[in-house]
């Protein structure tokens, strides 16, 4: 929801502090900003100081700053706010993941990833309409005072999570602050250089400094990581053909449905003709998937479906969906368009949680914190990169023909990078001798 539903409250934030459209844009930025720069390093701390100890610190440091966020005079300490959150949201999402695996095994392990992401998925897919009813009624500072209240049932329940979590025996590791303070200049010049490429213009002086800079700090990353002893991301993992290839499933997610959830409502309300109220309708069609096919999925594994059948299954919705939504235009009825739009949901829908669970069960327990942070830092990264392209190139296009035509023309790019993505995929995880299940069976934890 601070994700989906924050975006809905900046014209009532901007009305309210008299803010530029400039600091009212980093009220959304400055959270997945820093959500994306600290999700490696939150999983990484976590293998060292212990997952329940690092999720507790997040959940509380995002409570503390939504709290201060509801309550912030101006526009300036909301952006300062939102990206303490983000902080803090990193430490849940990679600590969280890291502790569904530890506690759960087999068919028990595939029912808790695929319920984790039915949450993300009901999470994304109400936000806005929870955030717009919030606005409606009680103001938009109760967006970020709800996200504190749920926060403080968290913290209430962290004691029961606390007793299930087996306590790791102490090591000698120690946090590789060269190599956490080196990733998180990389990927905030990173994720600013996309966030800005759409304001300042993706050739221009300042974006282009800003992915140079990006580039030479992920070089010098990799050269402090291969001479630590305990490093911020074990470069091994990389050299694992199947691990990579299931973090890369997000990606195409991000640029199949995610991109979607973001443009689809202005088309309809530009295009087609429909009020607001109408396209969020129609738009159910999308997100309402989220909510059956991760647990569908799990039950698949549990009856023999072969996990990677199910996930190269996803990969190809996503491309029959996308290519399904160019039956969309103006005088379309929603009948037309329904089953592409369930498509497209069910192709992000029947990987979310599946590779999670699918990844880290290819990972040494002991480091499953750290795979789980590199997997949300490609999950969110690519999401932002996704909706900046898009944004971008939409806005190229719509300078020289129709919004109609650009949109087409874009579901045409994004089609074709699903398939590629979704070909990598394949020939990364394709591997003999695997189990009824699929990738599981081949892990460390089960040989």
């Amino acid at each position: 929801m601070s994700i989906s539903g924050t975006a809905v409250a900046l014209p009532d934030i901007g009305a309210d502090t008299g803010s530029g459209e400039a600091p009212l844009q980093w009220v959304v930025n400055a959270f997945n900003v820093a959500f994306a720069c600290c999700t490696l390093v939150w999983g990484s701390i976590a293998d060292i100081v212990g997952r329940v100890r690092a999720f507790t610190a997040g959940v509380a440091v995002y409570a503390v700053a939504s709290l201060a966020g509801a309550l912030a005079p101006g526009v300036l300490l909301l952006d300062a706010t939102r990206a303490l959150a983000g902080v803090g949201g990193a430490a849940v999402f990679s600590c969280g993941v890291a502790i569904l695996s530890t506690l759960y095994e087999g068919p028990r392990r595939a029912r808790a990833f695929a319920l984790f992401g039915t949450v993300a998925g009901v999470g994304i897919a109400i936000g806005p309409s929870l955030s717009g009813a919030l606005l409606q009624t009680v103001g938009w500072r109760w967006v970020f005072a709800l996200h504190a209240l749920a926060l403080g049932v968290v913290l209430l329940a962290l004691p029961i999570v606390a007793r299930a979590v087996p306590a790791g025996a102490p090591g000698s590791a120690t946090v590789d602050v060269p190599g956490a303070a080196v990733f998180v200049a990389a990927m905030m010049l990173l994720t600013t250089a996309i966030v800005q490429g759409s304001q300042w213009g993706w050739g221009s002086a300042g974006v282009l400094g800003l992915f140079a800079g990006s580039v030479a700090a992920l070089i010098v990353f990799v050269a402090v990581e291969k001479r630590r002893a305990h490093p911020l991301l074990d470069l091994g993992l990389l050299r694992d053909r199947r691990f990579l290839g299931l973090c890369l499933v997000p990606v195409a997610g991000s640029f199949g449905f995610v991109t979607m959830l973001t443009y689809l409502p202005s088309y309809l309300t530009t295009v087609t003709g429909r009020g607001s109220g109408a396209a969020g309708l129609l738009m159910v069609l999308l997100t309402a998937p989220m909510l059956v096919f991760p647990l569908l999925a799990a039950k698949l594994v549990a009856r023999g479906v072969p996990a990677l059948g199910v996930i190269h299954a996803s990969l190809a919705a996503l491309v029959v969906g996308v290519l399904g939504l160019t039956l969309f235009g103006p005088e379309v009825s929603a009948a037309v368009v329904a089953l592409p739009m369930i498509v497209t949901g069910a192709g992000m829908a029947l990987g979310a949680g599946l590779v999670d669970g699918q990844a880290l069960a290819l990972v040494d327990p002991a480091k499953a914190g750290m795979a789980a942070g590199f997997l949300n830092t490609l999950r969110l990264g690519s999401e932002a990169v996704a909706v900046a392209l898009y944004g971008s190139v939409l806005t190229t296009l719509t300078a020289s023909r129709s919004y109609d035509a650009a949109f087409h023309t874009l579901l045409w790019w994004l089609a074709g990078i699903c398939l590629a993505l979704g070909a990598l995929v394949f020939a990364l995880t394709a591997r003999r001798g695997t189990g009824g299940n699929g990738v599981a069976e081949q892990s460390p934890r089960r040989r």
